[in-house]
């Protein structure tokens, strides 16, 4: 074979091409928040205001998982090409997703602590400052939202869906809802649940400073716990999912079962294993062993069939061909 036949084989696993709209969006708000921190923090230890203090430093939490993820960007982006990724570096944008959702974890526990202690030992607020910082902190959290609900658009803001030509014409998907940036769904999870809790505490001062219901603020603290830790329990199970290879029960398996065995109704090709994981936000791999009679099905033909299906950007591919009386031949691409 020449060279340049062999060429045309060659190809890389950049199966995800990032999210640049993300990434900007990502750095912005950690930068934001960041700042935002450090000022909180500084009138705090000025103004000698501990609720100020607290509150800069429950911020601290969320600039380091909201800069975990636009680590996790910048990560992917610089390895795109490394070879010692088998499959690209879109993984890495989803462990950066999962390390997130689990440093949210740790700020539902925080909040929950901090409620029993006022619970079991009631503090005086002062309720002007306290209600001044929350507005504030839900004023900056709602630009970080409107920011990343931005990048989110710019990012995917189209549906996926193929019209399916030939036998298959009748037959359209759409796995739109399948095609969420993990990574910046755990920095907006983080700034949802700081404009959450900046809600419920401004709800919870206003309540104690025109009704002296003092126990209001712990009681919705821990509300906010609960919510916090609910949303991160979701993140961690979605960012698991994926980290884990858990794609065997998604509707493109059967996809590719419809496709690989047109001809089943006769018994002539069947898959005999098939594996599929998730190589993007949109995008999967496969490897499959097919079994058949049809002497004339290559791997090119399989590999034809499913590209009816653009999701499915690579495919390794083993044929056994059976004959009566005789051991199967396997063919390899």
């Amino acid at each position: 074979m020449s060279t340049e036949n062999i060429s045309n084989w060659v190809h890389d696993h950049v199966f995800d091409t990032g999210n640049d709209a993300a990434e900007r969006g990502t750095r912005v708000v950690m930068w934001i928040t960041a700042v935002t921190m450090v000022v909180e923090i500084v009138a705090g230890w000025w103004f000698n205001s501990m609720a100020l203090l607290a509150d800069g430093w429950h911020m601290s939490s969320h600039a380091v998982a909201i800069g975990l993820s636009a680590f996790a960007y910048a990560t992917a982006r610089r390895y795109a090409k490394d070879p010692r990724f088998a499959f690209g570096t879109w993984k890495i944008e989803i462990l950066g997703g999962f390390a997130s959702a689990i440093f949210l974890v740790g700020v539902a526990v925080l909040m929950l602590i901090g409620s029993v202690e006022r619970i079991v030992a009631p503090q005086p607020i002062q309720y002007r400052e306290a209600i001044v910082i929350a507005i504030l902190g839900l004023a900056v959290n709602l630009v970080c939202a409107l920011i990343l609900g931005k990048a989110h658009h710019h990012g995917h803001g189209h549906s996926h869906g193929h019209d399916h030509g030939g036998a298959h014409a009748e037959h359209h998907h759409d796995h739109h809802h399948h095609h969420h940036d993990l990574n910046l769904k755990s920095a907006y999870l983080h700034v949802v649940a700081d404009a959450a809790t900046s809600v419920l505490a401004i709800a919870a001062l206003c309540g104690g400073w025109i009704f002296g219901w003092s126990w209001l603020d712990p009681i919705m603290g821990m509300v906010g716990a609960v919510l916090v830790a609910v949303w991160a329990k979701g993140l961690i199970a979605e960012t698991g999912k994926v980290l884990l290879d858990r794609e065997m029960d998604h509707p493109v398996v059967d996809e590719i079962r419809e496709v690989v065995e047109c001809d089943n109704q006769t018994g002539d090709t069947r898959i005999a294993d098939l594996h599929v994981w998730r190589v993007g936000k949109q995008v999967y791999s496969c490897a499959m062993t097919v079994v058949t009679r049809d002497n004339s099905l290559t791997p090119d033909e399989i590999r034809r069939r499913l590209s009816v299906h653009e999701e499915v950007v690579h495919s390794t591919i083993e044929i056994h061909h059976r004959r009566d009386g005789s051991d199967p031949a396997l063919q390899t691409l």
